[in-house]
This record gives structure tokens, C-alpha cells and sequence, in this order.
């Protein structure tokens, strides 16, 4: 069974800080992909007595978005190469490998999609489609799509999983170092992942190694009424 993340008790008063949370979490909304030496391997958990399968979410709806270039021909979160003319998609807590049918609510377009990359890391969007996939939907100019999701093939989706919340993403590692040594005070463990934007590389910083979404969103839920986080977003690591 993966554990569940350990919290720390506060201790003390924490220091003041010079620079403001709401400074720290610029660039927080990216969908971008790991660096490939920074990539940690988060095996799946094997199904057991303790390690239950992941309920199953049928009809997802929210926004659609797309990418393409400069990230072609860049490792995505799960290892493969980014091609932005192979049918794939990104998203943030279904398993790799789980196939999805994209409906476009407004037009009656539908897609059917690979997951193999994590994101979009912008609040009310949830599935990042490949180049390819967006054109096939009619949704390149507009660059979002309302959209539902149907997913395929449901003993993978219900794959068991680990999950962390992801609270900002920075250019400047030094600020993403302030966030990890300050919110380590009372969390733990907090990493950071590093990613090639393609303009540069960034540094997300991540909370927690829980079991289940549920207890990863109760995590986020703690660290906004703790002062922590502002946007948060429950990811998949494995």
C-alpha cells in the first residue's frame, strides 16, 4: 500500500515572509512537461485489499484546450514523445493508456484520444488534445471547446493511483524552493519537478503521495485554508 502523506505537526509560530504568496505563484496555471532527468518513476500500485481501484468518472464535462508546437518532439509526462499529429491527450489524473472519446458539446464533434501526458494546469479545463485531435473537432480557432468525455476502456481508467497536489509552477527556482521550504513546515513531502517549456525550463512544486483523489483533494482543500496555495490541482503521479 502507498502511504498516505505524513503531516507534520506545526511547530512555532512561521516566520514572516518578505515576498507575498500571491507573488510566488505566478506562472501556477502551465501545462507543460517534465524535464526528462528530472522525471521520479511512480510505479502503479498493485490492487489489493488495502489499495482499492479508482472509481470511475463517465461524463466528465469542463473546457478542452490544445497544444502543439514548441512542445513536438518533447517527452511528455508519461516518457513517450509528444507528436502532435498522433491522436493523444493530456489530463491530470486518468492513467496512461485509458482512451477517451472527446464530444464537443457545441458543435456534436467527438474525438477519441490516448492519454499519455499530464495537464491542463488552468482551472476549469480538463483535457489537453493534441494538435491532430483539436483540428478533427473543428476547436483550432477557437482554442477551447465545451466538451464531455466518455471514457473507453475502464479497467485501465480504474487503474490504482498516487496522487499529489500541484501549487505553483515557476521560472525561477528560487521561488519554487521559498513555496517547498515553507509549506514543508507543515506538509510533507513536498518535491519539485522540473520541465522544459521549450522557452526554458520551470519548476513545479507538488504535495503529498496519496492513494486516493479524494484524499489528495482534501490535501489542496487544507493547504488554501492554510495560506499554502491559491490555485491547486489534484495530478496523478504514475
Amino acid at each position: 500500500m502507498v502511504p498516505g502523506v505524513r503531516r507534520a505537526r506545526f511547530i512555532g509560530a512561521a516566520n514572516a515572509l518578505t515576498v507575498t504568496l500571491a507573488a510566488t505563484l505566478c506562472c501556477g496555471c502551465l501545462h507543460r512537461h517534465h524535464h526528462p532527468q528530472q522525471v521520479r518513476n511512480y510505479p502503479a500500485p498493485a490492487p489489493g485489499a488495502n489499495q482499492p481501484a479508482v472509481p470511475i468518472v463517465q461524463g466528465e464535462q469542463g473546457l478542452a484546450s490544445w497544444y502543439g508546437h514548441p512542445y513536438h518532439g518533447r517527452p511528455t509526462s508519461s516518457g513517450e514523445i509528444y507528436n502532435m499529429y498522433a491522436m493523444t491527450a493530456a489530463h491530470r489524473t486518468l492513467p496512461f493508456g485509458t482512451r477517451v472519446r472527446v464530444h464537443d458539446l457545441d458543435n456534436g464533434q467527438a474525438v477519441e484520444v490516448r492519454i499519455n501526458d499530464r495537464g491542463p494546469f488552468v482551472q476549469g479545463r480538463i483535457i489537453d488534445l493534441s494538435y491532430s485531435a483539436a483540428k478533427s473537432m473543428g476547436m483550432l480557432g477557437a482554442g477551447i471547446a465545451r466538451v464531455q468525455l466518455e471514457i473507453l476502456n475502464p479497467a485501465v481508467a480504474g487503474t490504482p493511483g498516487i496522487f499529489a497536489v500541484q501549487v505553483g509552477a515557476f521560472r525561477e527556482r528560487a521561488n519554487a524552493d521559498r513555496l517547498r521550504d515553507r509549506i514543508a513546515e507543515r506538509f510533507q513531502p513536498v518535491i519539485i519537478q522540473s520541465f522544459d517549456r521549450g522557452d526554458g525550463l520551470y519548476h513545479r512544486v507538488r504535495v503529498g503521495q496519496e492513494s486516493t483523489e479524494d484524499a489528495a483533494r482534501e490535501l489542496g482543500r487544507q493547504l488554501q485554508e492554510a495560506g499554502l496555495a491559491t490555485d491547486v490541482f489534484v495530478v496523478r503521479l504514475n
